[in-house]
């Protein structure tokens, strides 16, 4: 055998058939770029939604002052439930746009606004003037009048929204909604 040979053997290996251009794509090239391609359309589709949430969160709305009604509307040491309509609602919202909420007034400037869902589950609680505690009905949660938690599931005490008092009405700040990320409303 000839050594000369066998290396000529070898570069013909690599040589394409007659009728192919050197120069052309394989079939192994092009799903590759096809795969790459997808992959990044996969990735644009889950990244721009992805930035834009972390963007939004970093973001802080602009305090929507919402009147409750006439400070006459909530006598001293009672608790009442008031509502309004989210300031965020659209048409197709519905009943759902209008937010229950509990007031306590205890003083004459001293008011406690409570959302009125349960901090376990979000069921709604209820306030129970004789035993002076917001009870939740779906797991069996109590709350004490000032919204701290006495038993039963809740991990915390009851969501307090920002308000205020201004020309005799009560206000709250309507356009934060408390959660377990943000439990207590920034301040203006």
């Amino acid at each position: 055998m000839d050594p000369d040979h066998d290396h000529d053997h070898d570069i013909n290996e690599h040589t394409p058939p007659p009728g192919i251009r050197a120069d052309s794509p394989s079939r192994r090239d092009f799903l590759f770029g096809l795969g790459v391609g997808l992959n990044a359309i996969a990735a644009a589709m889950v990244g721009v939604p992805l930035i834009g949430f972390v963007l939004a969160s970093f973001r802080k709305p602009p305090p929507t002052w919402i009147s409750l009604g006439s400070l006459s509307q909530f006598p001293e040491n009672t608790t009442r439930m008031a509502s309004f309509t989210n300031p965020g609602a659209r048409p197709e919202d519905g009943p759902t746009a209008h937010i229950p909420v509990w007031v306590r007034r205890l003083a004459q400037n001293e008011i406690t606004v409570f959302a009125v869902n349960c901090t376990h589950l979000g069921c709604p609680v209820r306030w129970f003037e004789e035993s002076k505690l917001f009870l939740c009905p779906c797991h069996g949660g109590a709350f004490y009048a000032d919204g701290e938690h006495a038993a039963g599931p809740p991990p915390r005490p009851l969501y307090k929204y920002e308000s205020k008092i201004e020309n005799g009405e009560l206000q709250i700040n309507g356009g934060y909604l408390p959660t377990i990320a943000h439990p207590l409303s920034p301040k203006a």
